[in-house]
């Protein structure tokens, strides 16, 4: 099912982020796209709906983390691409550059993921959250070399505004040994 809005919590806490969760989608009529524990020790929820709905049950769940809140997102209207780049399904391509966008947290990837794919005519390859990686979220696009060095730069924007960008990069030409790999 295609959102038009997404919200999201991350809560420092497993046990308030179950009790998160459930208020979330108790509040309105939304989807639970996600809900899953996240290293090292977080909880992370994301809900999609129409956009009254979704900033209704983004509210309650900042409301109900508390202090226990970490990070969060609203976004009210999704690019098309950043659902198919979270769930892996972006087919490989020998585009000109690779950008990577490297955060702190989930919801801040999620962000500067949308950011760089309204900001230039590039391609979300992947969008890694959390486990495996510490904690942190990891955008990887691919586009022409201009485009890939625009994304990068306004999806970078909004993380470090927040303290919670740990690093960009844009390589052009990346070689095909490594592009088979990663992209």
């Amino acid at each position: 099912m295609k959102h038009v809005a997404i919200a999201a919590i991350e809560t420092s806490s497993i046990a308030q982020g179950f009790v998160t969760a459930d208020a979330m989608i108790k509040q309105a009529e939304v989807e639970l796209l996600e809900t899953t524990v996240l290293s090292p020790g977080r909880y992370w929820i994301v809900v999609g709906g129409d956009v009254a709905a979704v900033r209704s049950a983004h509210r309650r769940g900042i409301e109900i983390a508390a202090d226990t809140l970490l990070d969060q997102l609203f976004i009210p209207q999704l690019h098309e691409g950043v659902m198919p780049a979270l769930r892996g399904l972006v087919p490989a391509s020998a585009d000109d550059a690779v950008g990577v966008i490297e955060t702190l947290s989930a919801a801040s990837a999620i962000v500067a993921a949308d950011v760089a794919a309204k900001s230039a005519h590039i391609t979300l390859r992947d969008l890694r959250l959390a486990n495996g990686i510490g904690g942190k979220g990891i955008v990887l696009l691919s586009g022409l070399l201009h485009d890939v060095q625009a994304a990068v730069t306004e999806g970078s924007v909004e993380a470090r505004k927040r303290g919670l960008l740990a690093r960009s990069v844009v390589i052009p030409r990346m070689d095909a040994r490594l592009r088979a790999r990663v992209v």
